[in-house]
């Protein structure tokens, strides 16, 4: 296995009401879009590579999105979105290594919570942890003071996004803390002050 690993949500392969709503005009046809997304995948995934998968894999037939998934490189762990039936389909469900509504990743010293839907706040938000989601297709909102970031494909030109990618995006923020988990107050909590 590599050390090297990507971020990616709202693949939505074989959906054609997602390529007409969110990427109309980006794509000629639904084939188009599939292709470009697998072509840009491969481009950067290797067969080593880890990728999270923050949910909305694929609609349609099970047997189609099999066909999709066994040409992506990597090994894919997903997270689930609110389309998942194909993906939890048994033509399909084997080509994941895991699947989970959440999950809390550490790589290296980072925490990174992953799930499919954005967070207000979550685990040691306030020691630096980062939450990492799909499901918005870039239409949220992004705070400048939250460690957090919309790793969907509507977001990254229909790439998955490295961890390099979001250390270099989280580095331009400046955390603000939206509830009493205040660093000063994690602090006086240990000393009992």
């Amino acid at each position: 296995m590599s050390d090297n690993v990507f971020f990616t949500a709202d693949t939505h392969f074989n959906h054609a009401k997602c390529c007409d709503l969110f990427r109309k005009g980006r794509f000629s046809s639904l084939e188009e879009m599939n292709e470009s997304i697998i072509e840009r995948w491969n481009s950067r995934v290797t067969k080593g590579d880890r990728v999270y998968h923050l949910g909305d894999v694929a609609l349609g037939g099970a047997s189609e999105a099999r066909k999709i998934l066994d040409r992506l490189n990597g090994q894919i762990f997903l997270i689930r979105g609110n389309h998942e039936r194909v993906a939890e389909h048994k033509l399909c469900m084997s080509r994941f290594v895991w699947i989970k509504d959440y999950f809390g990743l550490k790589f290296g010293d980072q925490k990174i919570y992953l799930c499919h839907y954005a967070f207000r706040t979550w685990n040691c938000a306030h020691h630096g942890s980062w939450n990492l989601h799909g499901h918005s297709h870039g239409t949220l909102l992004e705070l400048p003071n939250a460690r957090q970031c919309d790793v969907g494909v509507d977001c990254w030109d229909f790439y998955p996004v490295s961890f390099e990618e979001v250390a270099a995006k989280m580095a331009t923020k400046v955390f603000e803390a939206v509830d009493h988990h205040t660093v000063d107050f994690e602090e006086s909590a240990h000393t009992g002050d």
